[in-house]
């Protein structure tokens, strides 16, 4: 099927770049080409010899990080703090730079303890886009939690999960670790299924990971916000310590010198 439809619109495709590859098989299909830069293309930019990114942490302790995309929003990132609140857990949260800027005051003040990360300005798909433009949606987030909040962040999330060679090299420029995930709530083949949407956090979690849910979004996504009070129930009866990412991170375990 790509094979055609790339035949039909080679006109398309020559007179525009292959800015339209991405967007014809939609958000959750990486683009053809793997992205527009690849992560090699500006060695002499880059800062560290070795940019991290995280899917999990290898450790015995039993900790858990728990991550919210997309907000912070009105409908539901009250939500999920109250829960948090509730259980006094810290977790992370992964902000729109356009939200944030646009509900400041509905978390200006509550996130004491919690860590913020970046996951761009406007939730593009940063895959498809050059370094200038990876840069100018990672910036504009930065600078506005740095004016809300007071704080740097160093953690970056990019949206969907797509991670081509611009991001790479905008994020080690920037000074991120890249973080994903082990875990995620999968609210629509839940969304019928409350107590299903719990028992599959409760029971695979394991020490070290990164769950992802959404503070915002579509409206299956409170089967997950819903249960969070009996997530955290049923993972602390486990014996599970709930951190942040940087937390969580600060416990990796290192591997023995030689």
């Amino acid at each position: 099927m790509r094979r055609a439809l790339l035949a039909t619109g080679g006109v398309a495709v020559g007179a525009g770049g292959a800015i339209g590859l991405p967007r014809l098989f939609g958000w959750d299909r990486p683009p053809l080409s793997g992205g527009y830069a690849a992560a090699a293309d500006a060695p002499a930019d880059m800062r560290n010899p070795g940019l991290s990114v995280h899917y999990y942490v290898e450790t015995t302790e039993p900790v858990v990080a728990f991550t919210f995309d997309d907000g912070p929003a009105p409908d539901w990132t009250p939500m999920a703090l109250d829960a948090l609140d509730a259980a006094a857990i810290p977790a992370t949260f992964f902000m729109v730079g356009r939200n944030l800027e646009a509900n400041a005051d509905l978390v200006r003040d509550r996130m004491s303890r919690h860590e913020i990360g970046n996951h761009s300005w406007s939730h593009d798909d940063l895959a498809t886009l050059d370094r200038a433009g990876v840069m100018s949606e990672l910036t504009r987030t930065h600078e506005t939690i740095q004016k809300v909040f007071g704080r740097t962040p160093t953690l970056m999330r990019p949206p969907y999960g797509h991670l081509g060679g611009s991001t790479v090299l905008a994020a080690d420029l920037m000074g991120y670790d890249i973080v994903l995930w082990s875990h995620l709530m999968r609210e629509l083949y839940f969304e019928k299924n409350p107590d299903g949407q719990v028992r599959d956090i409760v029971d695979n979690v394991r020490p070290g990971s990164i769950v992802l849910a959404h503070d915002t979004g579509k409206p299956n996504r409170l089967v997950s916000l819903r249960g969070l009070p009996a997530m955290f129930a049923g993972l602390k009866a486990r014996g599970f310590r709930f951190v942040t990412v940087p937390e969580l991170l600060a416990l990796e375990k290192k591997a023995p010198a030689a």
